[in-house]
């Protein structure tokens, strides 16, 4: 363990060491926090339980309401946005003065983003067809191919505006912010079509997007505006919650009415400007954190597979799922009704087996987030390799 533990150290000091001065380590930290916020948000508020014979989808937030804070925590793909605004905008200036095409520049920011997209769907048709042909039920197969899929709504909208940015860098987030709130106008107090809603997938993430870009631009280089974007948006959505008629859950929850996420509604929205404008206060603590070694190592190997944490979280969470069942169809906080303290206890046990499954999933498809090119040993073997490949690794991503 002593020699294990000396390894890591001297892993972490030469990833350090192969950053450049100028990289904004906090900005790296905000995406892994917001990545990691989804996962765990999803692994905790996502339930797959056998009552109903086949395995069947539900939440904890629907039979506990009072565990609508939590989402408050972890729904944070307001932050992912602000940094993707953020990352584009500034890659994309940074394009224009080394004089590449857009082309360039778009093929370069997508080709990541979406090479491990290829591996998730092919796994899951075959995966699909074998349960079906299997025997399985249709209602089964329906619930675990839409938990694999849902998450990919959100690297479409991610790729559009990132193919948008330079349409959308400078317009101002009170626009779009505008767009959602007439969107919720219609739908919600004029008796508009439900399909309206739908405009706000682009308005609603266009909001932390364009406050990304403004913070490129330097926006947000004094701690007053973000402080104004906390306290606004604090009150904004407690307004909408207590007296506006929006649920107080910032995600999805089975059998609810309105969905503040799914389209984003006017309160997801504010939400989001009170958590853009917590993360933007915390840049310096983030960043004073990050001068250490260890922290900064974890947070770069991290971004190097973020795509692909972020796309077999769900896989990961149903094979132990499906696993569990082999020894029973009744484990506690696996496939029992998320209704108690008790099960909030037994799930919390489980999100170590839900990470270490999470782990074989990276390791067998993380060659696809680099475009075919497998990770480098020291990344993955730090007991047995060298260290100076796993920092030429993460030299890809901190220079990037």
């Amino acid at each position: 363990m002593r020699k294990l533990r000396a390894r890591l150290s001297v892993l972490a000091e030469d990833i350090d060491a192969a950053t450049p001065a100028d990289r904004d380590r906090a900005v790296d930290a905000l995406r892994t926090l917001a990545i990691l916020g989804v996962v765990l948000g999803h692994w905790l508020v996502t339930a797959l339980t056998t009552a109903d014979g086949g395995l069947s989808n539900t939440s904890p937030l629907a039979h506990m309401t009072w565990l609508a804070p939590v989402s408050w925590v972890f729904q944070t793909l307001a932050v992912f946005f602000l940094v993707g605004g953020h990352v584009a905008a500034r890659g994309y200036a940074s394009a224009r003065e080394r004089g590449d095409s857009y082309l360039t520049w778009v093929g370069q920011r997508l080709g990541r983003l979406f090479r491990p997209v290829a591996a998730v769907l092919t796994l899951w048709t075959v995966v699909a067809g074998g349960m079906l042909v299997g025997g399985v039920e249709l209602n089964t197969v329906q619930t675990l191919v839409k938990l694999v899929l849902s998450p990919l709504w959100f690297l479409v909208v991610f790729a559009a505006l990132t193919a948008a940015t330079p349409l959308v860098a400078r317009l101002n987030p009170l626009w779009p912010l505008a767009v959602v709130a007439a969107v919720d106008l219609w739908r919600f107090g004029l008796g508009g079509p439900e399909w309206a809603g739908w405009i706000n997938v682009a308005a609603g993430w266009l909001v932390p997007y364009t406050l990304g870009a403004a913070w490129s631009r330097g926006a947000f280089a004094r701690r007053g505006p973000a402080l104004l974007l906390l306290a606004a948006g604090t009150v904004a959505t407690a307004t909408l919650i207590l007296w506006g008629g929006y649920p107080a859950s910032m995600v999805g929850v089975p059998g609810a009415a309105i969905s503040n996420l799914n389209p984003p509604t006017l309160a997801a929205a504010t939400f989001g400007l009170a958590q853009c404008g917590l993360a933007l206060l915390v840049r310096e603590p983030l960043a004073r954190a990050m001068r250490r070694p260890a922290a900064w190592a974890a947070v770069a190997l991290v971004n190097l597979s973020a795509m692909t944490v972020f796309l077999w979280h769900q896989t990961a969470m149903m094979a132990v799922t499906a696993l569990g069942l082999l020894v029973s169809a009744d484990l506690p906080g696996l496939h029992t009704v998320p209704g108690s303290m008790e099960w909030i206890a037994a799930r919390l046990l489980w999100l170590p087996v839900f990470a270490a499954a999470l782990t074989v999933c990276w390791a067998a498809f993380r060659a696809y987030e680099r475009g075919g090119r497998p990770m480098p040993e020291g990344t993955t073997r730090i007991v047995a390799g060298s260290h100076h490949q796993a920092t030429a690794s993460v030299k890809e991503v901190t220079h990037a």
